[in-house]
């Protein structure tokens, strides 16, 4: 993997990106990919999940900083292996063969580079998932155009006092709205397969979190002008993780109130092709093992 200047994400940090351990970046990542799991997955949508499970690929370091990241050994904490870009194409395969009904890259933005690169050694047949926190250039997205067939973002905020409280990005709302709009262009609508498994299309997801039902809303206003387009994945698993002693709010889990408000607020602006979760999916059991398996 040669040496870059990153502009990857919206940070935008122009550092140099190289195959050393520490790099100087906002994500602190080598050029080369760092991956902390590799295996089949069940906890995905279930179009996504299927019977066979999600090919599921966690990379390290993240161009967020979410405070109640509930991957944070891996994401703030940057916990992995190194592998080549051979090695992630090698992966792919191995997942394929294992029986996954899909590729699903999590996390992938500031290794976008090396991720073209390993497609372009072996595209599975298998759907491509680009399953990211939606703060996104749409430069980058650009560069995967022919080689992702679903996208799987977030839409976490509108709010801009709040997403850079919470992820230290005031501009996420900004990126994240166009990121979405360029990833349903490039996919289309969504299709499913004669047994209900996505194969092209665009689902963002929406985590609610507690205390803040109002952004919640704001961004299911926003989503709902562009219902004809992508799928909403509105998710109750809120999880107290990570570093919270500045936010009480965050510390304690959604109450039945907080989801069906929510909830009934989506109905109304007649969102309907999605999923919403139950809110009994909250807690720990949703984070893998991120102990190197696959990699």
């Amino acid at each position: 993997m040669e040496e870059y200047i990153c502009s990857l994400c919206p940070r935008r940090c122009m550092a140099e990106r190289t195959e050393r351990e520490n790099a100087n970046g906002y994500c602190g990542m080598p050029s080369s990919p760092v991956a902390a799991r590799a295996a089949l997955h069940f906890g995905e949508e279930p179009c996504i999940s299927g019977a066979n499970g999600s090919g599921t690929v966690f990379f390290s370091g993240c161009s967020l900083h979410c405070k109640y990241c509930q991957n944070e050994e891996i994401s703030h904490n940057r916990y992995g292996k190194g592998i080549t870009e051979q090695r992630l194409a090698d992966i792919f395969r191995e997942l394929e063969q294992a029986g996954a009904h899909n590729i699903n890259l999590v996390n992938p933005t500031h290794y976008a580079v090396s991720v073209r690169k390993a497609l372009e050694l072996y595209k599975p047949n298998v759907p491509i998932i680009y399953n990211c926190g939606g703060y996104e250039r749409v430069e980058t997205l650009r560069s995967l155009e022919g080689l992702v067939d679903v996208y799987l973002p977030d839409c976490k905020y509108v709010d801009s006092t709040l997403s850079a409280a919470l992820s230290d990005a005031p501009d996420y709302f900004y990126y994240a709205s166009a990121a979405i709009e360029e990833m349903a262009r490039q996919t289309g609508a969504v299709i499913l397969n004669e047994q209900g498994l996505i194969q092209k299309g665009t689902i963002v997801r929406h985590l609610v979190l507690p205390g803040h039902t109002k952004n919640s809303i704001e961004v299911l206003n926003w989503l709902a002008t562009i219902k004809d387009k992508v799928w909403v994945s509105l998710m109750f698993q809120y999880t107290p993780c990570g570093e919270l002693k500045d936010h009480k709010e965050l510390q304690r889990p959604l109450t039945k109130r907080e989801c069906e408000k929510v909830w009934e607020h989506m109905q109304a602006l007649g969102i309907k092709d999605g999923y919403v979760q139950d809110r009994q999916s909250a807690g720990t059991t949703m984070i893998p093992a991120f102990n190197l398996t696959g990699v």
